[in-house]
């Protein structure tokens, strides 16, 4: 008699991990920068190169003086790049934790830099995948309004044109 499991849970979407896990994923290369900033940003490595193994995704900085804030910012442009690439998923979707901890009512309240913003891009952005880009299909199964989900959208101009891009191969209006 065979025995049924339960499929494993699905793993975390990248870029809603905690700092040292995303870090922990990447190779981190230091190199030194070309550009304004005189001789200090010649002479030390204060470059950051990210290289996120499990996908192939890279994200640098090197506009700061400091390796330290160049590593946060590289950090943060690889969370939303990795947000852009949604998980494939067979399983409806339904709103996390931190999704419904922004809602009022069918109100998305988030900033763009606010550090929350690449986790509920990738959100956003499984969602769109798995409702074949139709965006008010899925802003119903994560509780918002279509233009709220829009506007998310909007923040980060790449997963707009990301979606636009899929939209427009199946003969589909662009979102505005």
């Amino acid at each position: 008699m065979k025995t049924m499991t339960a499929p494993p849970p699905p793993s975390p979407h990248p870029a809603t991990l905690d700092d040292e896990k995303l870090l922990a994923q990447c190779r981190i290369e230091r190199t030194r920068a070309s550009g304004p900033g005189g001789q200090h940003r010649n002479k030390v490595e204060t470059a950051i190169v990210l290289h996120h193994e499990p996908t192939g995704i890279k994200a640098q900085a090197s506009e700061r003086r400091s390796q330290k804030d160049n590593q946060r910012v590289a950090l943060s442009r690889l969370r939303l790049t990795l947000a852009c690439s949604p998980q494939p998923t067979e399983a409806p979707v339904s709103p996390s934790e931190l999704w419904r901890s922004r809602l009022k009512g069918t109100r998305l309240i988030i900033s763009p830099t606010h550090h929350d913003y690449p986790a509920l891009l990738a959100e956003a952005m499984t969602a769109l995948a798995v409702h074949n880009d139709d965006p008010a299909a899925a802003a119903q199964a994560l509780g918002c309004s279509t233009s709220q989900l829009i506007k998310l959208l909007k923040h980060h101009p790449p997963a707009l044109q990301q979606i636009n891009q899929k939209r427009a191969a199946t003969d589909r209006h662009t979102l505005k």
